[in-house]
């Protein structure tokens, strides 16, 4: 009985898997934000007179700030002062502000406003010492009035994201080291991704919605979103506090953080392979996803369904995602199950509804829709992939693994899926296929990479690291977004439409990408084994693997 008193709420999974959700639900939620306009690029484009190359701009702001201003350090700093609970409702805060800002940028209440002649006539900004080739300023005189708004509140919701991204990995750490860390970051960002589906069927949804385009309904439909991330951190706070009165713990207290432990993180060179590989593995598909469905449109021949067609109705998008829920629900659960044949059953269950939403897809001739199934497969496979990791190990061999896909997978849309533009049906399985391996591969990274940050550093100093690689990931994912436009403004004759450009170029550039991180695995793996990291070793023991197992044996 005494034993039991003393037991934690980390100590019960149930407990420990619910305080995940809720941090997972409002990242879910941040996901759905960041790419709330990808889907419609090109009715940016027809709508508000976006070009790629503003488009690009403006995704590119997101991390502007965290980049050249070192805000993602300072967040790093602040959670390792502050704790979890501040930083989390610190972070959903700011991006509430960042994305309200987006909003009203592309709503009709700007348009004619004092603030639309500012915009105009400011930040006009051009590339330093005549390096016009290199011009990957978040504003330049090219670009609309709500773009450079837009931009400006997407940087604030960046700084927010970004602080959200570390704090949430910091949490899992707390709650979850000794147990099952690399299910627990895997599960989380399976999670978080479902955004992604959620952003790329619904989007176009309400953008189109009562056959009036506005793409002002989709902003707010991301701050809505937002709000309930906000919720969601509220109610994280009350079960950290509660954790902390239960262990006694006070982040940071007894140990403080100094700005002389960041030296112990840069003289780390199997630190910085791992961001390095971080930065280029990211850059690779964060601004892929913002161009995806518009490289579908233009990559595919998509015959719009006949509006009065049930196929065109607001109903098939709800069932649709209704179906994408239920893969993902029964995918992950299967992760969790003892018994083979209910493991089995749901697994298989999972499958026969992932080719069930493919087929709608295929009949709404939605890309928004296809582009879609790019997390549902990484549900269902991050839990199993880090959960291996967990008791196998071989963190920095996945690493490898996941290059190599991502290499295939770019290569493949850039040259095999073009050939296919003729053959409706080929082209739509080609592009199902290869976005189902690319998410497969980015389901390597969260259940390999970031559990591996804690053997690399001290524990009071793992929110600094964190922020650390998040902010030379943001270079990538500040300067790639920008790139691509500018390449698909540059590769494209002017006037072109916007479901006709060509993207070779910028996915070759992706490609590439994949080769360095290819390479950098490579290094990896050799200074691991040299040094004795331990990446390619499992993050529980098998002393603690019996122990857990004997206490769950117990529990029941």
């Amino acid at each position: 009985m005494a034993q039991t008193l003393q037991k934690t709420l980390r100590d019960s999974a149930g407990i420990r898997w619910t305080a995940l959700l809720l941090l997972a639900l409002a990242m879910f939620c941040s996901y759905i934000f960041m790419d709330i306009l990808s889907p419609i690029k090109d009715l940016m484009q027809t709508e508000l007179g976006w070009s790629s190359g503003a488009f690009g701009r403006m995704q590119g702001a997101e991390v502007f700030l965290n980049v050249f201003a070192f805000f993602l350090i300072f967040a790093g700093i602040i959670l390792d002062k502050m704790g979890v609970r501040f930083t989390a409702i610190l972070s959903a805060a700011v991006m509430l502000v960042g994305a309200c800002i987006k909003w009203y940028a592309v709503s009709d209440a700007f348009v004619g406003s004092g603030l639309e002649a500012w915009f105009t006539n400011h930040l006009n900004w051009s590339a330093p010492f005549g390096l016009e080739w290199l011009d990957v300023l978040p504003f330049a005189a090219d670009m609309p009035a709500s773009a450079k708004l837009a931009a400006s509140g997407f940087m604030i919701f960046g700084c927010g994201c970004e602080m959200a991204g570390i704090t949430v990995s910091r949490g899992i750490v707390k709650w979850f080291k000794g147990r099952e860390m690399a299910m627990a970051m895997g599960s989380e960002m399976a999670l978080a991704r479902l955004g992604v589906a959620t952003c790329m069927i619904f989007s176009p949804y309400f953008a189109r919605l009562g056959g009036e385009i506005s793409v002002s309904r989709s902003v707010a439909f991301g701050v809505v979103l937002m709000c309930i991330a906000l919720i969601m951190t509220i109610v994280y706070f009350f079960m950290d506090r509660k954790l902390d009165s239960q262990t006694g713990e006070a982040e940071e207290k007894d140990d403080p953080f100094k700005i002389s432990d960041l030296w112990q993180i840069i003289t780390s060179s199997g630190f910085w392979l791992v961001a390095l590989l971080c930065v280029l593995y990211y850059s690779a598909i964060f601004p892929f996803q913002k161009y995806a469905t518009n490289m579908l449109q233009c990559n595919l021949t998509l015959v719009a369904p006949d509006p009065d067609s049930f196929w065109a109705s607001g109903s098939i998008t709800m069932i649709q995602y209704v179906i994408s829920l239920f893969v993902a629900a029964t995918g992950f659960a299967s992760n969790f199950q003892k018994k083979a044949n209910m493991k089995y059953t749901l697994l298989g269950i999972s499958v026969v509804s992932l080719v069930v939403y493919c087929f709608i897809g295929y009949m709404t001739q939605s890309a928004g829709s296809i582009f879609a199934v790019f997390p549902l497969l990484a549900v269902l496979i991050t839990p199993i992939l880090g959960s291996y990791v967990d008791h196998k190990g071989k963190a920095a061999s996945m690493l490898v693994l996941g290059s190599l896909l991502l290499i295939a997978c770019h290569l493949t849309f850039a040259f095999i899926l073009p050939l296919f533009k003729d053959s409706t049906v080929g082209g739509v399985i080609i592009a199902y296929v290869t976005i189902l391996v690319l998410g497969s591969s980015f389901s390597l990274v969260p259940a390999s990479l970031w559990p591996s940050v804690p053997k690399l550093v001290d524990a009071k100093i793992i929110g600094s690291a964190y922020a650390m690689i998040f902010w030379v990931q943001n270079i990538g994912l500040w300067l790639f977004p920008t790139l691509y436009g500018k390449i698909l403004d540059a590769t494209n004759p002017e006037g072109t439409a916007a479901t006709e450009l060509d993207h070779t170029v910028p996915l070759v550039m992706f490609a590439g990408l994949g080769v360095a991180a290819l390479v950098l695995g490579l290094i990896l793996k050799v200074v691991d084994k040299k040094k004795g990291i331990g990446l390619e070793l499992p993050n529980i023991k098998p002393a603690e693997a019996k122990a857990e197992n004997t206490t769950a044996t117990t529990n029941e």
